[in-house]
C-alpha cells in the first residue's frame, strides 16, 4: 500500500508541476519544451510519463534541484503571461492545449476530477458569449475538484505538489491544487492587456471567489498585491498593466460578495478596512485609477449594511485625509464618494470635512459659498471626456430629486390659461429648488465652466443636457440664461470652432426634448430669442427657432406662445430712446418730421430688434398651423388683440387698462412703443385681415358670419377700446383724417349689419368685399396721414349708392354728389376710386381692392373699362427715336378703325373739363414727373378748380404716383412706379377677363393690349409678357372648346375682324425678340397658341395674307419649324 501511495503522490506532483509550467500561456499548457525542460524529461526517462512516474525514493538533493529548475520555468511563464503574444504563437499554443492530454491537470490515476486549463485561453476572447461559456466551464470544473478534494481523507496524497509552494504562504492551504493554480492564474490574467483578458479573467475570479468558500479573502488581498506588485524596474505599459490588474482584482472581490459575508460572520473583520485602504491608496497612484477605484468601493458600499459602512468604510485608514484634501486638489471622486456614502447611511459625519455641509441639506449644499469651495472638483472632472463624470448625475439628482413628467407641465399650463388654481402648484419646495438651480447655474456652469477651457465648456453643455429631463418647463429660463445662450451664439457663429459640433449636438438634443411638449417649446423659443435680441437664427445661421415654430399644431400651444410673447413684449422690452407720442398729443406739430425718422424701420435701434421679431412671429405662427376653422379663428382673435392693442393704442394713465365690456385687462410697455413698431403692428394686422378674408368664403348660415368674421370682430374691438377714456390712438389724427376714420368705421358697421341680415347671394359677397376694403383703408389712414382723406369719402359714397337699404342711405348730405343726367355712373366712380387707391396701396389693401373689383366687374361700364385701359397706354416720356414711318402706320391704323374710341374719349374728356389746356390734367402731371418739378398744393395744376363731375373724369390716380415717389424720398423713379401701377391694373383686367369671358367687351381689352404691346417704346419686357398672357386669355375666350357650328362661325367672324392687328402684333414680337431665354420662350409659346387658333377656325390663309413679308421672314428665322409647319398646312 505504501508503494502505491508513493507512486500516486509522485504522479500528482508531476501533474501540478506541469500545470504550473503551462502558466506562461493563457490558452494551453503544452508549449514547445525548453532546453531545460527537455533535460529534465531526459533525466526522468525521456518522456512526461516517465517523469510522472518518479519513484518515491528520489534523493532530497535531486528533488531540490528539480524544484529549483521548475521554479525558474514558472517564473518565465509568468512573465510571458504579462506580455501580449503574437497571434500565431497564441493560436499554436491554444491548439496544442486543446488537442493533447497535457491540457488536463490531473491524470487518470488521480483521485480528483479532471480540470481543463485550456479554458483560460477563451477568457481573453473578444466575444462575450465565448468568455461567459469559458467562465462557466472553469467554475464548474473547479467546484467539482474542490468538492472532491474536501471529501478526501488523506489530502496529503495530492498535496505534495502544494508543498513545493509552501514557502509563498499564500493562504490557500485549504484549496485543491487546481484551485490554487486557478486563483493565481486568474489574478495574473487580469493584468493582461491582450484583447478582453481583463474582463474575462476578472469575471472568472469573481464567480470562483463567490462559489468556493475555501478561497480566503485574506489570500485574495495578499495575492493581488504580491502577484501584481510594481517594481522599480518596470516602466510604462508594465506599470499600467499591473495597476489596472490590481483594480480589476479588487473589483472582482467586491462584486463576489465575500466581504459582505466576512462582516456577517465577524463584524470585527479587518478585511473591509484593509480593502478600503488599498483602494484609496491605489486611486492616488494614477489619475485614471481615481474614478474606477471609487466605483469599486461604491459597489461594496451598496452591498454592505449601513452599520458596516459607518464602522469599516468611513472609518478606514486614509479616507478622512483623502476627503480633507479633495477640494483643494480638485478631486471629484472624493466628492462623489462622500455624497454616495452620506446618502447610503442617511446621516452626517465629520469625516467628510468641508466637502459636505454639516448638518447636510440640499439648500446648504447649493449655496454660492459652498459651490465656489467645490469649484476645483467641478473643473477637474473633465479628465474622463467625452464621458461625463459620475459625480454629475448624482449632483443633478440631488438638485432635482423628482423628475417632472410631461403631463404635469401641461397641467400647469392649463391652469395658467384658465386662471384657476389647478394643476402643478408652486409651493415652497419649488421655490427652494428654483433658488438652488439658479445658484448652480450661476456659480458652476457660468462662473466655473463656461469661463474656462474648451473641455470645460463642453462639460457645461453636457451637464445642461442632464438637467433637462428632470426639470419642469418653468425652470427653462433659469437654465437657458443670458450667458449660456450667448455662449451658444458665439460658438455657432463660427463654423470652424472646436466646439461647433458640441453646440449642434446640444441644440439637437434640446429640440428633441421639446418636440412633443408645447410648454417646453415656448419656453425654449422665448429664452433663445430673448437673450439673442431676437436674432438667434440669423447670428448662428441655423433654423433652430424657425423649426421650433413650425412644430406648433395645437390651439393650446399657440395660445401659450402668443401669451408668452405678449408678456415679453410688455415686460422685458428695453426702453426706447424715442419720445412718446403721448407727450405730443397737445402739440399741433406733433407729426412733423415723423415720416422720415419715426416711421422708418431703419430708425428702430438694436434695442427694438427683439420686439420686431415678436411682431413678426405672433402672426407668423399661423403659417404652419393646421387647425379646424373654429380653433384657428380663436387663435386669430388673440393675434389680432395683440397687434391692435400694441399697434393702435396707448394708455394715458399707467400701463394697464381693464375693459369691463370685454372683461379683459390690456397692458402696454412702461416705455412708450416707438412709432415704427406701431406701424409694423398695423402692417401685420393688415396682413392678418387679408389672410382671413381669403379664407372666409361665403358662410353657410347667417350666424356663422358674425361668429367667424375677423373683420367684424376687429371693428367692434376697435370701437370698444376707443370708448375707454384712458386709451387713445397711438398718433393724433388731423381733422380730415379723423373725419375719414369715423366715416369708414360707421360705414363698415352698417355694411356688416346689412350682411348679417341678408340671405346668401352675390350681394353678400359684394358687402363682404366692401367691408374689408373699408377696414384696410381705415388702417391706411393711420399708417399714412393726409393721403386718403379724399379717397375715403368717395368709397363711402360708393357703398351708400351700391345698396338701396334705407339704413345705408342715412347721411347729412354733405358728401352726396349732385344728381341729374350729368352725374357719373356708380361703377365709373367705383372704378376711379379703386384706381386712385392702387398706386400707394399695400399688398393687403390690393387684395381687398381686387376682391371688390371681382364682385363688381360684371357691372363695369365701357367707360370704366376704357379708363383702366388708358392706364396701360400711358407713358411718362415718348421714345427718343420715334420712327416717322411707324407713326404713319399707327395713324393709318387708327384711321382705319378706332375700335376703342379712346382718342375720341380723350377729346370728350377735355371738352367736358371746360379747360383751355390742350391736354388733360394727367398729362400735366406726367410732364411734371418728367421734369422732376413738384406740384404746388395750391396751384391750379394740382386740382384745376374743377367741379365733382370733372374730378370723376380725370386721371387723378396717376398723380398719386408722384406722391408715392415723394413719400419714399425719391428711392424709386416715377417711371418704375408707373410700370408697377400698370401691372396692378393688368391684374384687374385679367380678373375681368376670367369673370366676363363671353362679353363683347373682351375684344375691347384685346385690341388695347395688342396696341400697347406693339408700341415697343413704351413697354418693358416683363410687362409685354404679362400682356401676352392676357391676350391669350382673350383669344381663348373667343374660341370655346368643342364649339358647335354656330359658335364656330361666330368666333371665326370675330377673330377675322382683327387678323391684321394680330399679324402686326406677331410681326413686331418676332422682330424684337427679348434677350432673355425665358422671355423668348414665352413669345414662341404665344405664337404657337395663335397658330393653333388659326388652324381651328380655318383662318390660316387670310392670316398669312395679312402678315407682312418681313414679318414672315422674321417668323421663319425666329420660330423655325413652328412657322414652317404652319405655312405648309396652309398650302
Amino acid at each position: 500500500m505504501g508503494t502505491k501511495r508513493s507512486s500516486s503522490g509522485a504522479e500528482e506532483v508531476a501533474a501540478i508541476d506541469t500545470a504550473e509550467e503551462a502558466n506562461g500561456d493563457a490558452a494551453a499548457a503544452a508549449a514547445e519544451p525548453s532546453k531545460k525542460k527537455k533535460k529534465l524529461l531526459k533525466e526522468s526517462g525521456g518522456s512526461p510519463a516517465s517523469a510522472a512516474a518518479l519513484p518515491s525514493s528520489v534523493k532530497p538533493m535531486e528533488r531540490r534541484k528539480k524544484r529549483k529548475a521548475l521554479d525558474k520555468e514558472r517564473h518565465r511563464a509568468s512573465l510571458d503571461d504579462r506580455e501580449p503574444k503574437p497571434k500565431e504563437a497564441a493560436a499554436e499554443e491554444r491548439a496544442d492545449g486543446e488537442g493533447g492530454g497535457d491540457a488536463a491537470v490531473s491524470t487518470s490515476g488521480s483521485p480528483l476530477p479532471e480540470f481543463h486549463i485550456s479554458v483560460f485561453g477563451d477568457l481573453a476572447s473578444a466575444d462575450a458569449s465565448v468568455r461567459e461559456a469559458a467562465v462557466e466551464t472553469l467554475v464548474t470544473e473547479l467546484r467539482a475538484v474542490q468538492k472532491a478534494y474536501d471529501e478526501l481523507e488523506e489530502k496529503e496524497l495530492v498535496d505534495i505538489g502544494a508543498k513545493l509552494e509552501a514557502e509563498k504562504d499564500d493562504g490557500l492551504k485549504d484549496c485543491a491544487p487546481s484551485v490554487k493554480y486557478a486563483v493565481r492564474r486568474l489574478i495574473r490574467g487580469v493584468s493582461s492587456s491582450r484583447e478582453c483578458a481583463r474582463q474575462g479573467f476578472s469575471l472568472g475570479l469573481t464567480l470562483l471567489a463567490s462559489t468556493v468558500p475555501t478561497i480566503r479573502v485574506e489570500s485574495l488581498l495578499k495575492l493581488s498585491v504580491d502577484l501584481l506588485e510594481v517594481s522599480s524596474s518596470m516602466k510604462g505599459q508594465e506599470v499600467r498593466d499591473c495597476l489596472l490588474g490590481r483594480l480589476f482584482a479588487y473589483g472582482a472581490l467586491a462584486r463576489s460578495g465575500r466581504l459582505v459575508k466576512e462582516w456577517l460572520s465577524d463584524k470585527r473583520t479587518p478585511y473591509i478596512r484593509e480593502f478600503t485602504g488599498l483602494l484609496i491608496s491605489l486611486s492616488a497612484k494614477k489619475r485614471y485609477l481615481q474614478e474606477p477605484s471609487v466605483s469599486v468601493l461604491l459597489d461594496l458600499v451598496e452591498k454592505l449594511p449601513s452599520e458596516a459602512v459607518i464602522s469599516h468604510v468611513v472609518g478606514a485608514p486614509g479616507i478622512q485625509e483623502w476627503f480633507a484634501g479633495a477640494a483643494e486638489s480638485g478631486n471629484p471622486d472624493a466628492l462623489l464618494l462622500a455624497l454616495k456614502i452620506r446618502d447610503r447611511i442617511s446621516g452626517d459625519n465629520p469625516v467628510y470635512g468641508k466637502l459636505l455641509p454639516n448638518p447636510f441639506s440640499a439648500s446648504k449644499f447649493f449655496t454660492s459659498e459652498h459651490l465656489s469651495y467645490l469649484s476645483n472638483c467641478f473643473k477637474e472632472s473633465t479628465f474622463c471626456q467625452p464621458r461625463v463624470h459620475s459625480v454629475w448625475p448624482v449632483l443633478v439628482k440631488l438638485l432635482l430629486p423628482d423628475p417632472v413628467l410631461q403631463d404635469e407641465d401641461a397641467a400647469a399650463f392649463s391652469g395658467s390659461l384658465k386662471k384657476q388654481k389647478k394643476g402643478r402648484k408652486t409651493g415652497p419646495s419649488d421655490e427652494d429648488t428654483a433658488k438652488d438651480l439658479q445658484c448652480f447655474i450661476e456659480v458652476v456652469i457660468e462662473g466655473s465652466l463656461l469661463l474656462s477651457s474648451h473641455d470645460r465648456k463642453h462639460l457645461a453643455f453636457d451637464v445642461l443636457l442632464l438637467l433637462f429631463p428632470r426639470m419642469p418647463a418653468s425652470f427653462i429660463p433659469l437654465v437657458l440664461s443670458d450667458k449660456i445662450v450667448q455662449g451658444l451664439v458665439d460658438i455657432l457663429s463660427t463654423r470652424d470652432s472646436w466646439l461647433y459640433k458640441v453646440a449642434q449636438h446640444f441644440l439637437k438634443e434640446l429640440s428633441d426634448w421639446v418636440r412633443y411638449d408645447d410648454v417646453r417649446r415656448v419656453a425654449v423659443i422665448v429664452a433663445l430669442q430673448k437673450h439673442s435680441n431676437g436674432k438667434f437664427d440669423i447670428i448662428t445661421q441655423t433654423k433652430t427657432v424657425k423649426n421650433l415654430l413650425a412644430e406648433f399644431q395645437t390651439e393650446s400651444g399657440c395660445m401659450l406662445f402668443i401669451q408668452s410673447l405678449t408678456n415679453m413684449f410688455v415686460d422685458d422690452g428695453p426702453a426706447s430712446e424715442e419720445p412718446s407720442d403721448q407727450s405730443q398729443t397737445t402739440d399741433d406739430n406733433s407729426e412733423i418730421g415723423s415720416n422720415e425718422d419715426k416711421d422708418s424701420i431703419s430708425a428702430v435701434g438694436n434695442t427694438d430688434s427683439l420686439k420686431i421679431w415678436i411682431i413678426d412671429s405672433v402672426p407668423g405662427i399661423l403659417k404652419y398651423l393646421k387647425l379646424d376653422s373654429e380653433a384657428k379663428f380663436r387663435v386669430q382673435i388673440e393675434i389680432l388683440k395683440f397687434l391692435a392693442v400694441q399697434g393702435l393704442f396707448t394708455a394715458s394713465l399707467g400701463s394697464e387698462v381693464t375693459s369691463f365690456e370685454l372683461q379683459e385687462k390690456f397692458r402696454w410697455p412702461k416705455a412708450a412703443t416707438s412709432t415704427a413698431l406701431c406701424r409694423m403692428c398695423i402692417e401685420q394686422l393688415q396682413l392678418l385681415l387679408a389672410s382671413a378674408q381669403k379664407g372666409d368664403g361665403l358662410r353657410a348660415s347667417v350666424n356663422a358670419v358674425e361668429q367667424g368674421d375677423l373683420g367684424s370682430y376687429f371693428v367692434r374691438f376697435l370701437c370698444t377700446l376707443r370708448n375707454i377714456p384712458s386709451v387713445s390712438l397711438f398718433r393724433t389724427l388731423s381733422d380730415d383724417d379723423e373725419k375719414a376714420f369715423k366715416k369708414l368705421q360707421a360705414m363698415e358697421t352698417r355694411l356688416s349689419r346689412e350682411e348679417r341680415s341678408s340671405e346668401p347671394s352675390p350681394v353678400v359677397h359684394k358687402l363682404h368685399a366692401l367691408r374689408y376694403l373699408l377696414i384696410q383703408l381705415l388702417l391706411q389712414v393711420l399708417l399714412r396721414p393726409e393721403e386718403f382723406a379724399e379717397a375715403a369719402p368717395e368709397l363711402v359714397i360708393c357703398c351708400k349708392k351700391a345698396f338701396s337699404s334705407p339704413d345705408l342711405l342715412e347721411s347729412s348730405g354733405e358728401d352726396e354728389p349732385s344728381g341729374g343726367d350729368g352725374a357719373p355712373e356708380l361703377l365709373d366712380v367705383l372704378v376711379d376710386t379703386l384706381l386712385s387707391l392702387l398706386p400707394q396701396s399695400s399688398a393687403p389693401m390690393r387684395v381687398a381692392i381686387e376682391q371688390v373689383f371681382k364682385h363688381f366687374c360684371s357691372d363695369v361700364t365701357d367707360d370704366g373699362l376704357r379708363r383702366m385701359l388708358r392706364v396701360i397706354k400711358k407713358d411718362i416720356k415718348p421714345a427718343r427715336h420715334w420712327n416717322a414711318e411707324s407713326e404713319d402706320d399707327d395713324d393709318e391704323d387708327d384711321e382705319d378703325e378706332d375700335f376703342l374710341g379712346i382718342e375720341e374719349d380723350e377729346e370728350v374728356d377735355e371738352a367736358e373739363m371746360g379747360e383751355t389746356a390742350e391736354t388733360d390734367d394727367s398729362e400735366t402731371v406726367v410732364g411734371d414727373l418728367e421734369s422732376g418739378r413738384e406740384i404746388p398744393e395750391d396751384s391750379e395744376e394740382s386740382d384745376g378748380g374743377m367741379d365733382d363731375d370733372a374730378m370723376f373724369r380725370m386721371d387723378t390716380y396717376l398723380a398719386q404716383i408722384f406722391k408715392e415717389r415723394k413719400s419714399h424720398g425719391g428711392g424709386e423713379t416715377a417711371h418704375s412706379q408707373l410700370v408697377l401701377f400698370k401691372l396692378r391694373v393688368l391684374s384687374l383686367l385679367e380678373m375681368y377677363l376670367h369673370e366676363n369671358a363671353g362679353k363683347p367687351q373682351v375684344l375691347l381689352v384685346y385690341s388695347n393690349l395688342a396696341q400697347a404691346f406693339v408700341n415697343l417704346h413704351n413697354v418693358e419686357d416683363f410687362r409685354r409678357v404679362e400682356a401676352l398672357d392676357l391676350i391669350h386669355e382673350i383669344l381663348r375666350s373667343l374660341v370655346p372648346p368643342n364649339p358647335d357650328e354656330q359658335q364656330q362661325e361666330r368666333s371665326k367672324k370675330l377673330v377675322k375682324k382683327h387678323l391684321k392687328k394680330l399679324g402686326h402684333l406677331i410681326g413686331e414680337m418676332v422682330k424684337n425678340m427679348p434677350k432673355k431665354q425665358s422671355r423668348r420662350a414665352e413669345v414662341r409659346k404665344f405664337c404657337s397658341r395663335v397658330f393653333q387658333i388659326m388652324l381651328t377656325l380655318n383662318l390660316t390663309k387670310p392670316f398669312l395674307k395679312d402678315l407682312a413679308p418681313e414679318a414672315q421672314a422674321a417668323c421663319e428665322c425666329q420660330l423655325g419649324e413652328l412657322f414652317t409647319n404652319f405655312r405648309k398646312i396652309e398650302r
